[in-house]
């Protein structure tokens, strides 16, 4: 196993890097967990990983650096991010994507967005209700159509990190805020507090359960959550934790390929994810980020979201899948981000995510404006934009692109060559 789990040979250090544009690395040096120097990712190929959990970026860069295209990246990201910042994207929640890939002539094509929100069960009961999980579906999807790489070499980084990965500055300011409400889940207290105390930033935490869902899912893809016995087991596993799930849900859970919102912003095309359309004034849910660009200037933008903080605050017994609120009973989140190209020849010009609740959709706005036109205008906080931006264009003018995580959020970017 542990062979098979080593054959990519990724994550072969743990890096941060909190708030500083990547650009080439020139005067930027990687942080460890713990403060000490360590080794990064070294680029071995052009292209950018952004990620709000710095474990995630890693994996999404080294993805890259072993023949991966953007999509490989991005996927392999968020299945990392679904270990190491369960929080806000977990295999329990979901979320949206801005994916504009080219076609297999290499012909840039128009982006699209891929939809796989953590979804509405079809019966409203449980005494916890929980959403129905579609991340891994969304992220596998997405994969299907347009990944290069086998599904498995995707999903195996994830894995890895589930069985031991560290405790990063995001993950401890989410377990700060909640972590206490936790305890009284003992599957979630046995990974977030094994001695009865939350686990501090750089302790290492181990998932063994979420291992074992993601091998399923690497072994027999959407199959080993979604169809058949694999959705009862979960079902049944997920209602013990008060979810209000059935198996039907899991199988009719379906992503959907949708038409982003366009406009047009300082001459250039403007795809973006609409808006979310809870009531004014109302808390919306908090909301993780991951991005990449590829060599041939494909490139992703993904929000994903619990419809709460660490969602219901339950594990699915046996499955380590930490459940997402239902959105029955919690407002639908803000998930932002936005996508800047020329109308002409579908070039890459800039990519922004959008986190913050309720201020996501003016980081994201804010964030776009700063990329294109070189301005430093305030995201108000608690608004946070990760950005990958290329005034120079890609493809061609690799040289010019810079990639910055949002400051205060202590996520990474990474990349270059």
């Amino acid at each position: 196993m542990q062979n098979r789990l080593r054959s990519l040979g990724v994550i072969a250090s743990f890096a941060l890097l909190t708030g500083c544009a990547a650009g080439h690395f020139a005067g930027h040096q990687l942080l460890g967990l713990n403060g000490t120097k360590t080794p990064g990712t070294v680029p071995s190929v052009f292209g950018y990983a952004v990620a709000d959990e710095p474990q995630a970026a890693i994996v999404g860069r080294d993805i890259l650096n072993h023949g991966g295209n953007a999509v490989d990246a991005a996927v392999a990201e968020g299945f990392a991010q679904a270990v190491t910042l369960p929080s806000r994207g977990g295999l329990g929640g979901g979320g949206a994507c801005i994916i504009k890939m080219p076609n297999a002539k290499g012909e840039m094509q128009p982006p699209v967005v891929l939809d796989f929100p953590a979804g509405m069960p079809a019966a409203n009961g449980g005494s916890r209700p929980a959403a129905v999980p579609l991340l891994a579906r969304g992220l596998l999807a997405m994969q299907a159509r347009y990944g290069q790489l086998p599904p498995s070499a995707v999903i195996v980084p994830a894995e890895r990190l589930a069985g031991g990965a560290q405790i990063s500055q995001p993950l401890e300011a989410d377990l700060q805020v909640v972590g206490n409400a936790l305890l009284a889940d003992p599957a979630a207290a046995a990974i977030f507090a094994p001695g009865g105390k939350l686990l501090p930033e750089g302790a290492t935490f181990q998932q063994p359960d979420l291992a074992a869902t993601l091998e399923a899912l690497r072994v027999n893809g959407v199959q080993g959550l979604y169809a058949s016995n694999n959705a009862v087991q979960f079902a049944a596993a997920a209602d013990s934790a008060g979810a209000g799930l059935t198996a039907k849900d899991l199988i009719d859970a379906i992503p959907q390929y949708t038409a982003p919102v366009s406009r047009q912003q300082d001459g250039y095309a403007i795809a973006a994810l609409p808006a979310a359309t809870s009531g004014q004034g109302e808390a919306l849910p908090a909301s993780a980020s991951f991005m990449t660009l590829g060599k041939d200037g494909g490139s992703v933008i993904c929000v994903t979201s619990m419809n709460n903080l660490f969602g219901t605050g339950r594990i699915a017994p046996g499955t380590g899948v930490l459940l997402a609120a239902s959105p029955r009973t919690n407002p639908t989140p803000n998930l932002a981000a936005a996508m800047a190209y020329t109308s002409g020849g579908l070039a890459f010009r800039a990519a922004v995510s959008g986190t913050g609740q309720n201020e996501s959709d003016d980081a994201a706005r804010i964030g776009m404006t700063n990329a294109l036109t070189g301005k430093d205008e305030p995201i108000p906080a608690p608004g946070r934009a990760n950005i990958i931006s290329c005034p120079g264009k890609v493809p061609g003018g690799e040289a010019s692109c810079t990639a910055s995580a949002a400051p205060g959020g202590n996520g990474l970017a990474i990349g270059g060559r």
